[in-house]
């Protein structure tokens, strides 16, 4: 990849923290930064460079995968970090900070190649987009790229104002919208499982697979997002983006080889096809849920109202189900079952595909139900695919029972998300990028949600901490059920839409 400056908005933040820092240092030391590397953080403290080099430092040694030692590659590394007071609504911080940028290119012979990675909330990404164009700081003789990270706005109209916002700046090639979902190594490899294998490619389709179930489901509560949260709920914050995302990703079917343009082309052409809810047929499809106060590992946990900094009544969903369709002749009649929940009773992300029982089996002379096919695409926190097959269990009469092939693919060596999507756009390598358009579609998908929750016409259910979610969630499957789950959810009651409506 050619040489950059990267300009860090947020540097002072969580985010670069945890993970765009060791992700930088990772990439340095696999060697894949080429030429001189030129960090310029930004915020509003007023840090000198050794500070904010010593601030890197403590990073790395808490959050990197991989150890830093006292080196000369490490000393070079943080020499690469300087930093720069920015207030981002104040535009001669921005002629400030060009005139940083230019002094650091000419010191170090870099070409004018500039990331900008806003780590910062969404509500500034517009200002600091119009501010880098009035400055200057997007005129270059080489290339400008632009990292943002979710939300992509609160809903289809302010995603739209704001994606308008930001092409007034950078043209869409140049806007790389993360979703650290895309860059797992399970999800990036979702594609070379189905195009490299004759086996998968020929059975994903809908003459094989009976439907297919995208689970992410966290353990944790709020914590200290409250204030975010409930203002986002788990359609915003993961239904919308990675749950969308992960729906893509399996659901496409592309040729090997396939360029970054047709990925994303093949991307768009799955969410496009989600057939829409009539608003009036919504609570058939969708199933909304609140976790009320149970354990988790053994430990008592509030309800989310009881959190801090929640209001007592809060109608905020924390789990969200739904049941999709495709009209796409490869998909037609498979239905695709997606959740994703806060304080559920396991941390887990993953796919289950559930393949059709055959017509007419030979071997299963009793007649037993059999436990069908599954494959299980792992994708945090371990890494891995197994598949259920049936086979004769002489010890009981040459009875049908189910065995697992397992494949775990964890290597703690392995790059994180976060390098894998920072070194692609680096590269300019869009493909597991979010483009607008998947976007765009993604929330045209979800707004008749949205405006049902609103207009208090779908029930919230509680569920207890340390469940699988509510009950109504698996009413969604029919006959059906949840693959992995340990155990059913409890009973729950749900809230009715006039309770809703007047705050109860």
């Amino acid at each position: 990849m050619e040489s950059s400056t990267f300009i860090l908005f947020g540097a002072t933040g969580d985010l670069a923290k945890r993970k765009i820092f060791p992700a930088l240092y990772n990439l340095f030391i696999d060697g894949k930064l080429s030429g001189p590397l030129s960090v310029i953080g930004l915020g509003r403290r007023e840090w000198s460079n050794a500070t904010f080099q010593s601030q890197v430092l403590d990073s790395l040694r808490t959050f990197s995968r991989r150890a830093p030692e006292d080196s000369p590659e490490l000393r070079r590394f943080l020499l690469a970090f300087e930093y720069s007071v920015l207030d981002v609504g104040h535009p001669e911080d921005y002629k400030k900070l060009l005139a940083h940028v230019i002094r650091r290119e000419q010191e170090l012979g870099l070409p004018q190649n500039r990331m900008f990675y806003l780590s910062v909330g969404p509500e500034f990404f517009a200002p600091i987009a119009a501010n880098i164009q009035g400055s200057g700081l997007g005129d270059t003789l080489g290339w400008k790229r632009l990292i943002i990270e979710k939300p992509f706005g609160r809903d289809l109209q302010s995603a739209r104002e704001l994606n308008d916002s930001l092409g007034a700046a950078f043209r869409e090639e140049e806007i790389f919208r993360i979703d650290h979902f895309l860059g797992k190594p399970m999800v990036q490899n979702l594609e070379v499982l189905k195009t490299s294998n004759p086996v998968l490619r020929a059975l994903w389709q809908n003459r094989y697979i009976a439907n297919v179930q995208i689970t992410a489901a966290e353990t944790v509560g709020v914590e200290e997002r409250a204030g975010y949260y409930d203002q986002s709920g788990a359609l915003r914050d993961m239904f919308q983006n990675h749950m969308l995302q992960l729906l893509m990703m399996m659901a496409m079917q592309l040729p090997q080889g396939s360029t970054p343009e047709e990925v994303r082309r093949k991307k768009r052409h799955v969410i496009a096809s989600v057939l829409p809810l009539l608003r009036e047929e919504l609570a058939r499809h969708v199933v909304r849920g609140q976790y009320a106060a149970g354990e988790i590992k053994g430990k008592p946990v509030p309800g989310y109202t009881s959190e801090p900094g929640i209001p007592a009544a809060s109608q905020n969903e924390t789990y969200i189900a739904a049941r999709l369709f495709i009209d796409d002749p490869l998909w037609e009649g498979v239905p695709f079952y997606i959740r994703t929940g806060k304080r559920l009773k396991e941390k887990s992300t993953r796919i289950v595909i559930e393949f059709k029982e055959p017509l007419n089996d030979v071997h299963n002379k009793n007649r037993t139900v059999l436990e069908p096919n599954l494959l299980v695409i792992n994708i945090g926190p371990e890494e891995g695919l197994s598949l259920q097959l049936n086979t004769k269990d002489p010890r009981r009469h040459g009875a049908l029972e189910p065995v697992s092939i397992r494949h775990d693919s964890g290597n703690p060596g392995m790059p994180e998300a976060y390098e894998n999507l920072i070194g692609d756009a680096l590269r300019g390598d869009a493909t597991f990028f979010a483009h607008w358009d998947e976007v765009e579609l993604s929330w045209q998908w979800v707004q008749p949600i949205i405006d049902a929750v609103d207009a208090g016409e779908l029930p919230l259910h509680d569920y207890a901490a340390g469940s699988h979610g509510p009950a109504a969630a698996d009413a969604l499957l029919g006959e059906a059920h949840w693959w992995l789950d340990e155990e059913p959810a409890p009973p729950a009651a749900a809230k009715d839409p006039e309770a809703i409506r007047q705050g109860a």
